[in-house]
């Protein structure tokens, strides 16, 4: 059988498509690290804090209760407060969506157009919370006619608002901050426990 001849690679030039790749490689890394050195000194300097919503004060104004015709209205008043407690950089709210609940039922939506607070500063948001007569099915009804008797009454507070915030001269950065609050109030005088409840950014 006839032996094949030996080969030898020395001496060949390497193709210019794989050098051009290689350096453009090359540098995309070095400028990814570049940029994340940037970013994380930037942080650093900055330590920006995430802006959140919490709720400030709640009052139950009136319970209507009728139940021959299985309805319930609300009157009571809300008071969010947007925080914003970093030291150098302003927030911005947007896209602000909460909703008051009675057993698993939305009985009122809590909106606002986009805003901005200044640093290390607050923005009030207060929120007059009157329903029409409210269907009620069997479940519902029994939790009214408990809460009437212990005195007692719970609602909900739930949603999510977008916030951001500029870190130096990098772009702005953007999360969802999600509310959840449960508000016990008393129905002879319309006092709320479980206030100051904050949002978490998720």
């Amino acid at each position: 059988m006839p032996k094949r001849p030996l080969t030898s690679n020395y001496g060949q030039r390497s193709n210019p498509v794989v050098w051009t790749v290689a350096i453009v490689c090359t540098i995309i890394a070095i400028a990814v690290i570049i940029s994340g050195i940037a970013v994380f000194s930037v942080y650093m300097i900055y330590r920006p804090k995430m802006p959140y919503l919490v709720v400030a004060a709640a009052h139950l104004n009136n319970l209507g209760y009728d139940n021959q015709f299985q309805t319930m209205d609300v009157d009571m008043s809300v008071t969010v407060l947007a925080e914003n407690t970093n030291s150098k950089v302003d927030a911005s709210f947007s896209n602000v969506a909460l909703s008051v609940r009675f057993h698993r039922m939305d009985i009122a939506r809590l909106q606002a157009w986009p805003f901005q607070v200044e640093r290390n500063s607050s923005r009030m948001l207060d929120y007059p919370v009157r329903s029409t007569p409210i269907p009620l099915d069997s479940g519902a009804m029994n939790e009214v006619a408990l809460a009437i008797n212990r005195g007692v009454i719970n609602f909900g507070i739930y949603g999510k608002a977008r916030t951001r915030w500029r870190v130096g001269i990098f772009r702005s950065v953007k999360f969802w901050t999600h509310l959840s609050c449960r508000l016990q109030f008393f129905i002879d005088n319309g006092t709320a426990t479980g206030r100051d409840c904050s949002s978490k950014t998720l």
